[in-house]
């Protein structure tokens, strides 16, 4: 089973938000998933992202592979909090 860290969609039209969820690689973006790691919200500014770091950690030590587009909002949610 290829396991898969990424974002499903919720809101409503014109006012998305995410959950940070992993799930197996062949389910649809919004359907089963595995467990619930987070949410990022992109319509505040700056965009808001919670994350579970420790759940996120282990995930990837089991081989869990981030998507592009969520590897790159947790990259700048990081430089945001260091800086």
């Amino acid at each position: 089973m290829s396991v898969q860290i990424r974002l499903a969609r919720y809101g409503s039209k014109k006012s998305p938000f995410y959950r940070i969820v992993v799930t197996d690689i062949r389910n649809p973006r919004d359907g089963r998933f595995i467990e619930n790691l987070g949410t990022f919200n992109p319509t505040v500014e700056p965009p808001k992202v919670e994350l579970n770091q420790e759940r996120l950690q282990y995930w990837t030590g089991q081989g869990a592979k981030t998507s592009p587009t969520l590897a790159s909002v947790i990259k700048k949610h990081n430089a945001s909090a260091a800086g």
